[in-house]
């Protein structure tokens, strides 16, 4: 039995994790992290990771960029492997998680949708068939509520495709202040932020005469907390390293 404790656990993240572990037989969640303090279900609630009663064999978090700091502490401290979901994190915060990994299992990505993930294969994929023939553009969709742009999912479906073309690309976000024709060693990524848009993911290829789009649409907020979850009972007992879909996808 894996114990988890959540952070953000009083957010709606944290209760869907809450929902999904309840019909588990393999996890429990021995704890939650969030700063109100709320107790909504069996387990305690406390507002800071260092007030936890018990170690957690792992943490899932889903809470905020500034608590970043706290929770690699503690969990570096305590030998404590963490899942981190949490988006909107700066370059140097995400340099941060991969430090850490040299002491703690961190299992890291933008994006825990087993369908994201495939999505970002294919697109690795159609690179390799397509080659610099075809135009590159990201298009993704989310909530109105969502502060960071482009997500955290559009930025890694991109640089998988970057990684792909030997990083020759580089990203355009806005192009209504670009007065010229497009170049192409472009890949334009372009945000919608509206309504309850859970999120969603298109990669276009634009060639001659032909468009081919792959998309991928989430319609609920349970994908990423099944996917938070099996991470966690994968990262249990696992070395110090940093961790992601493809590792997991790989045991499946």
């Amino acid at each position: 039995m894996v114990k988890i404790a959540v952070t953000g656990a009083a957010g709606k993240m944290g209760r869907t994790i809450n929902d999904i572990v309840k019909t588990r037989n393999d996890c429990v969640i021995s704890a939650g992290i969030d700063i109100t303090g709320e107790q909504y279900s069996d387990f305690p609630v406390v507002k800071e990771v260092y007030e936890l009663a018990e170690k957690p064999d792992v943490i899932i978090d889903f809470s905020h960029p500034s608590a970043l700091d706290s929770l690699l502490d503690y969990c570096k401290i305590n030998n404590v492997p963490v899942v981190i979901a949490t988006t909107g994190y700066t370059d140097e915060q995400i340099n941060q998680i991969k430090s850490a990994a040299a002491q703690i299992p961190v299992f890291f990505t933008f994006n825990l949708s087993l369908g994201i993930n495939l999505l970002v294969d294919l697109a690795k994929r159609a690179v390799k068939v397509l080659g610099g023939q075809f135009d590159i553009e990201i298009l993704e969709k989310h909530h109105n509520l969502k502060k960071d742009a482009p997500s955290g999912t559009a930025i890694m479906i991109a640089e998988a495709i970057n990684n792909e073309l030997d990083n020759k690309m580089h990203y355009v976000y806005d192009r209504h202040s670009v007065r010229k024709p497009r170049e192409n060693t472009e890949i334009g990524i372009h945000s919608v932020r509206g309504g309850t848009i859970v999120g969603e993911h298109d990669v276009i290829f634009a060639g001659r005469d032909e468009v081919i789009t792959l998309s991928h649409s989430a319609g609920s907020k349970q994908v990423f907390a099944v996917g938070a979850v099996n991470a966690a009972i994968y990262l249990k007992g696992k070395p110090s390293g940093l961790y992601e879909m493809s590792d997991l996808l790989s045991q499946s």
